[in-house]
């Protein structure tokens, strides 16, 4: 059974609750995770030099930059739960919008959720053993349940029930684990920078511009590999837009989602800058390319101060993957209570709890599913498929700002050259990634699948739309 818009909770009915600093706290702890603690090595290995290295986050960082500013114009003109969903809804319609939703439930949020519960049941194994993937029991279809598994699903569970009791006190969560996770963040930058001699040392030329040394240049040409080479950054910078599926939450919207947006992500962008350039300080760039396991950050602590640094990293993981968790189960049931206001999902999803005003029903919905790819291990094959998926929709969404701008100029007001020049950049910047993504044999197949995984919500669209027209 569907329901239509007017049957259901509007937007205003939830609480608005969550000021700047809650909203920008979102936007932070959403998109810190535990890829700034693991991605760089590969960053290395397809660049080759210290300065295409850096310079390579300078620019992904620059996109998500624009990216962010670009929402924070359509999240100023709809402040409405359910954020990017509505803004395709808004601009494109409701084909658009659907096949974001259900890309959206079936890989990128659930997917995501899984991947980072383990990666907290993963870093709680470092601290105490007993947390591993030996099998304690038997699963059905041939898999095996392993206490790290038990307890990514332990955590799910716990924060799923957090954010059922109201949005405020999962907020002040959020608050406390993004704070601590920054001040961890700068721990590191500090101590990479303070210890290490590297850049003082002048052993590191940042603006030495050369054309990368891998071996693949030769075979596929230089942009596949930045396109490549980019997925990284990319992916450990995305999740700035959850704030936007909180929108109907947010106090004063149009102003604070887009001051949330530019402030959160540029925090960001600038501590994962520091923290590759605390990298380069301590550590060599043959080291940092091939760190064990990937774990750079580590290798440089263990370096500094042996196993107690393995120790310390560690900590600083489970406090970043925790609040992460948090941030993206309290944001993302949101789009699910959006399509499910305009009848594209079922009428439970609509609901709002009388007392909470939380969307229960997705909350526990995409709990059901993250929970399954979590204990089943297929997230890690799901999550290949995203960066050229989220890719495709944030450049559709900003597109749809050029479009608003020109159709209703009063509401969406673009005055100034630099109004068009941010979102003019991320297109373009993002869609050159996005095709050298489907030319490149590392990422070719899967950015295919992707976009095969996304277009096969059409039909579903389409008999949805036939079975709820009959009603």
């Amino acid at each position: 059974m569907t329901t239509n818009p007017s049957e259901t909770a509007p937007a205003s009915d939830m609480n608005r609750t969550l000021g700047l600093f809650s909203a920008t706290a979102i936007v932070i702890g959403s998109m810190v995770g535990s890829g700034i603690f693991l991605v760089s090595p590969e960053t290395a290995r397809y660049m080759g030099t210290e300065t295409g290295m850096i310079w390579l986050w300078v620019l992904t960082g620059v996109i998500t930059l624009f990216g962010a500013a670009s929402y924070g114009k359509l999240a100023a003109h709809m402040p409405e739960a359910g954020g990017q969903y509505v803004f395709l809804r808004e601009c494109w319609g409701k084909i658009p919008a659907f096949l974001y939703g259900w890309v959206f439930f079936w890989v990128i949020q659930t997917g995501s959720m899984a991947a980072v519960a383990v990666a907290f049941a993963r870093y709680v194994g470092v601290l105490w053993p007993a947390i591993n993937t030996q099998a304690i029991a038997a699963l059905p279809f041939g898999l095996s349940l392993t206490t790290e598994k038990l307890l990514a699903a332990t955590c799910l569970l716990f924060l799923t029930w957090f954010n059922t009791q109201g949005v405020e006190s999962a907020s002040k969560l959020q608050n406390i684990f993004t704070t601590l996770k920054v001040l961890a963040l700068l721990v590191l930058i500090v101590i990479g920078f303070a210890l290490g001699h590297h850049l003082w040392a002048g052993h590191v030329n940042l603006f030495n511009f050369t054309v990368p040394t891998t071996g693949d240049i030769g075979t596929y040409g230089l942009m596949p590999i930045l396109a490549v080479a980019a997925v990284g950054p990319l992916f450990s910078s995305d999740a700035w837009c959850y704030v936007t599926f909180i929108g109907g939450e947010v106090k004063n919207p149009s102003v604070t989602l887009p001051k949330a947006l530019v402030l959160g992500a540029g925090a960001v962008v600038v501590l994962y800058v520091l923290a590759n350039l605390a990298y380069l300080n301590v550590l060599p760039m043959d080291v940092i390319a091939h760190a064990p396991d990937d774990k750079v950050a580590a290798t440089m602590m263990t370096t500094l101060f042996g196993p107690l640094g393995g120790t310390l990293i560690a900590i600083m993981i489970l406090v970043s993957t925790f609040g992460c968790l948090n941030g993206m189960i309290m944001s993302g049931a949101r789009v699910f209570y959006a399509m499910a206001c305009d009848g594209l999902l079922f009428k439970p999803f609509a609901q709002l709890h009388p007392v909470t005003k939380t969307p229960n029903v997705s909350l526990w919905a995409q709990f059901g599913w993250g929970v399954l790819l979590a204990m089943s291990g297929s997230y890690s094959t799901l999550l290949a498929f995203i960066i050229f998926t989220a890719l495709v929709f944030y450049v559709l969404t900003i597109g749809g700002l050029l479009k608003l701008a020109q159709t209703i100029p009063q509401q969406v007001r673009m005055t100034r050259w630099t109004d068009y020049l941010i979102p003019i950049g991320y297109i373009v910047g993002a869609s050159v990634l996005s095709a050298y993504l489907l030319v490149a044999p590392q990422t070719q197949q899967t950015s295919l699948i992707g976009a095969g995984f996304t277009l096969l919500g059409l039909p579903v669209f389409l008999i949805w739309q036939a079975i709820t027209n009959k009603k």
